[in-house]
């Protein structure tokens, strides 16, 4: 397994990594993908710097880290919700020209900008990000507490 991590970190120039028992892999440093992509090709944990993931044709994020220090740009694919994006991210969230439908999966940290710009989401959705976050927040809160 390790050996198959290290050829494909090799492929797109990932570098200063540490593969976890897991298999999830830590960056210290930037990662950005290279190809045309349909899904993650990693199990990615924590990423100390920025992420770019843009105009891969992904339609799902398994396998996104849970931490970005950086930038998180992940742009230009098909993806329709926001399910498996990380839950912290320490600079900006870069969203635009996808296909989402909702917000549900949003981080639960943003440090700076949250674009989700040109996306089919109800203009107050993306006027105030923010407020949809919370009701998905509140939602989530309340079914757990229904359903416990």
């Amino acid at each position: 397994m390790n050996k198959e991590i290290i050829e494909i970190c090799k492929l797109h120039k990932i570098k200063n990594y540490t593969i976890n028992p897991d298999g999830s892999i830590d960056v210290d440093g930037d990662v950005e993908l290279g190809g045309n992509l349909y899904k993650l090709p990693l199990k990615f944990n924590r990423v100390d710097g920025n992420f770019y993931c843009y105009g891969k044709f992904l339609t799902s994020l398994e396998g996104c880290p849970n931490y970005v220090g950086g930038d998180f740009s992940c742009g230009n694919n098909d993806l329709t919700n926001l399910i498996g994006c990380p839950n912290y991210v320490g600079k900006d969230f870069l969203w635009r020209n996808n296909n989402l439908t909702s917000l549900e999966g949003a981080p639960n940290y943003v440090g700076k900008s949250f674009d989700i710009s040109s996306n089919p989401l109800p203009k107050e959705v993306i006027d105030n990000p923010e407020a949809e976050i919370k009701r998905l927040n509140r939602n989530r809160k309340l079914n757990s507490l229904l359903n416990d």
